[in-house]
């Protein structure tokens, strides 16, 4: 029996620092949280779990600090490859997230050991996919994007992206080589210079028109997903639910869509299931901790 593709993904591992507000926090303001956890977090981690927990063959790529190896045994016991990430003494990435009452967050980034990896990292973790067969997943989370998408996509590799946090530079890169794009409303419509608010459909029409050959998935939150391939576009409505915490929803999406992919499913099925996987995450708080199982996903 032939080996089931891998889904190697070069990403960040963050320690979150999850705090419960009654509203986000105002320019001058003090204000008590009334809930508080320190839990593994990061859009390269969250995305390696949720694709795990959907049953993908996941290898991660990344840098934690030594201090922070509880974080991987996490990862690990959730059945992520971490063979690839090395220990390190840089300080571990980190967030500071508030979650307030109507379950919207706020979010601030420090990078530390995520941005640290340097290009023999990169150039040593590309020797082990296989070309043709095996998948890259990248954020924006971590050094050296821009470069790896180039060395991977060079090498034969298909490349999804998930361009977060958004910044200036993801518009010169070399986004017309990916697979796969994944973007949310803001990022997609900052992508081909409309406005967030702009119709949905309109932001999918103007990035197909600029990244022709790449199958793009636009992510509306509450509203449900799209994804498009060439002239072929479907919609998937999401779940109707109460949101308590939206903290790593997308990262859980995303994860179940590449494992569904990677599972030989339609483009039909990796939407529907990704919907659902997201729905069931914003029903529980925090961020690796919201992330469901395949069983309870797939259960009707």
């Amino acid at each position: 029996m032939a080996q089931r593709p891998t889904l190697y993904n070069y990403g960040s591992i963050n320690i979150d620092h999850v705090y419960r507000v009654p509203h986000l926090v105002k320019p001058g303001e003090t204000l008590a949280s009334h809930g508080y956890q320190q839990v593994l977090g990061g859009k390269g981690a969250n995305q390696s779990l949720a694709a795990a927990r959907a049953g993908g063959r996941v290898a991660h790529w990344g840098q934690l600090n030594e201090k922070d190896r509880w974080a991987l045994e996490l990862m690990d016991s959730a059945g992520v490859n971490i063979t690839g990430v090395d220990l390190v003494e840089v300080p571990s990435g980190h967030a500071v997230i508030q979650v307030d009452d109507q379950a919207e967050n706020a979010i601030v980034l420090f990078g530390g050991a995520n941005q640290s990896m340097d290009d023999a990292f990169v150039t040593h973790r590309l020797s082990d996919a296989v070309a043709g067969q095996d998948w890259l997943l990248l954020q924006n989370e971590c050094s050296l994007t821009a470069d790896i998408i180039q060395k991977a996509c060079a090498q034969g590799l298909s490349v999804a992206f998930n361009p977060a946090p958004m910044t200036p530079e993801v518009g010169s890169m070399a986004l017309e080589e990916l697979a796969l794009l994944f973007v949310n409303r803001g990022e997609g419509a900052a992508l081909v210079g409309l406005d967030e608010h702009e119709d949905a459909e309109r932001i999918l029409d103007a990035l197909m028109a600029r990244y022709p050959s790449t199958e793009i998935v636009l992510t509306l939150g509450g509203e449900g997903a799209y994804y498009q391939k060439g002239t072929q576009r479907l919609f998937e409505p999401a779940c109707r639910v109460t949101a308590v915490d939206t903290t790593a929803a997308g990262d859980t999406f995303i994860g179940y869509f590449m494992a569904t992919r990677l599972a030989g499913q339609s483009d039909a099925a990796c939407l529907t299931r990704a919907t659902r996987a997201a729905a069931l995450s914003v029903q529980k708080e925090g961020a690796h901790t919201s992330i469901p199982s395949a069983q309870d996903v797939d259960t009707p």
